[in-house]
């Protein structure tokens, strides 16, 4: 697997995750009937809908080269509907497969 796989999921990740964080802020601001919020949740819930389209091709991606069982793949594919989870499943997802990227790449590339 290429780092290029993991990196582009981190960005979709993180991406995901804070339009996420901000579509939940607007919602909670719509209830408050905060003049304005209608308009901010309404583009950026478009905009993490369509993102997260491309996050979970990426997860997608990820998850099939890195050769996860179904349930993890599962996790990784949901993480992007559940507020800041995005965040904490990239950081375990990253850690994991960084330390298999490590070990994998030989000697004479280390140094």
């Amino acid at each position: 697997m290429k780092r290029s796989v993991l990196t582009r999921y981190r960005v979709m990740a993180y991406v995901t995750g804070v339009l996420l964080v901000l579509l939940t802020l607007g919602v909670i601001a719509k209830l408050l009937d905060i003049n304005g919020a209608a308009d901010f949740t309404r583009v950026v819930g478009i905009a993490h809908g369509w993102l997260y389209v491309v996050y979970l091709v990426f997860a997608f991606d990820l998850g099939s080269k890195a050769k996860w069982p179904v349930g993890k793949q599962l996790w990784v594919l949901l993480a992007g509907t559940i507020p800041t989870a995005a965040f904490f499943v990239e950081r375990k997802v990253s850690h994991e497969l960084e330390t298999k990227l490590a070990d994998a790449t030989p000697a004479v590339a280390k140094a």
